[in-house]
């Protein structure tokens, strides 16, 4: 799977959008619906009605990339509906593709190690 770098912000828009939509589609509601610049480099993330696919949006900086999923017989997990968007960090967004309840997903504490003596 091609995921944007760790640099790069995602937003989850969670309202269902239509997945026939192509590039100019996902342009017009990034500037319409979430007010965001679709070519700044941030990641989208859109789901389909049934909640049974989603579609990964960004521009790369020489052009725009999608990628798409599609689950069989199962949905994603997904928070209630808004006319809204939220920010994800890149290990929730690959929880989120997979199929993964990514709400459960916890980071570990990193500890720094000791200094040798």
């Amino acid at each position: 799977m091609i995921f944007p770098s760790n640099r790069v912000r995602i937003f989850v828009a969670t309202k269902p959008v239509d997945s026939r939509k192509g590039n100019d589609g996902h342009s017009a509601l990034v500037q319409s619906l979430l007010r965001k610049d679709p070519f700044t480099g941030t990641g989208f993330v859109f789901r389909s009605r049934r909640v049974d696919s989603l579609k990964l949006w960004y521009f790369d900086g020489t052009g725009l990339v999608m990628a798409y999923k599609h689950m069989k017989d199962v949905t994603f997990i997904w928070p209630a509906t808004r006319d809204s968007a939220f920010s994800l960090n890149h290990p929730l967004l690959e929880a989120l593709f997979s199929g993964l309840d990514w709400r459960k997903v916890k980071a570990l504490e990193a500890l720094s190690p000791a200094a040798a003596e």
